[in-house]
């Protein structure tokens, strides 16, 4: 009888294993679009004073709403800053993110950094390193 009641648990147990979605780490998407809307053909060979465009999206699985910073940087020098609200599962996207090297150089780094909430530590990065002449 013990047997039988400790087989019937383990199977119930299974079944809800199986059948309940078991909730996912929470995290958050940052990735970088070159033109078309590809991960592939980002402008990282210009020209100085070249204006490129690159898009930024950003995708809240946070399982909560979130609130987020994107600041984005060539060398030491700002380029943008903008913050914006998510709801969970929510996408942003910014195809009108545009820089323009000033100076010529090999390896410059273009960073694309994601503060959420007030936390001042960068949450995700990605960057692009650019050659200028």
């Amino acid at each position: 009888m013990f047997l039988a009641i400790v087989l019937v648990l383990a199977i119930c147990g299974t079944i809800v294993l199986v059948v309940l979605p078991q909730p996912s780490a929470p995290f958050t998407e940052l990735f970088l679009l070159g033109p078309g809307g590809n991960a592939s053909d980002y402008p990282t060979n210009l020209t100085v004073g070249q204006t490129a465009n690159v898009t930024v999206g950003v995708i809240n699985h946070e399982n909560a709403d979130a609130n987020y910073t994107l600041v984005v940087t060539l060398g030491n020098a700002s380029v943008s800053s903008q913050s914006f609200s998510l709801a969970n599962n929510q996408e942003w996207e910014n195809s009108s993110i545009s820089f323009a090297p000033t100076h010529s150089g090999m390896g410059q780094k273009l960073e694309f950094d994601l503060y959420k909430g007030s936390d001042p530590s960068v949450y995700r990065s990605v960057y692009l390193f650019l050659d200028v002449t």
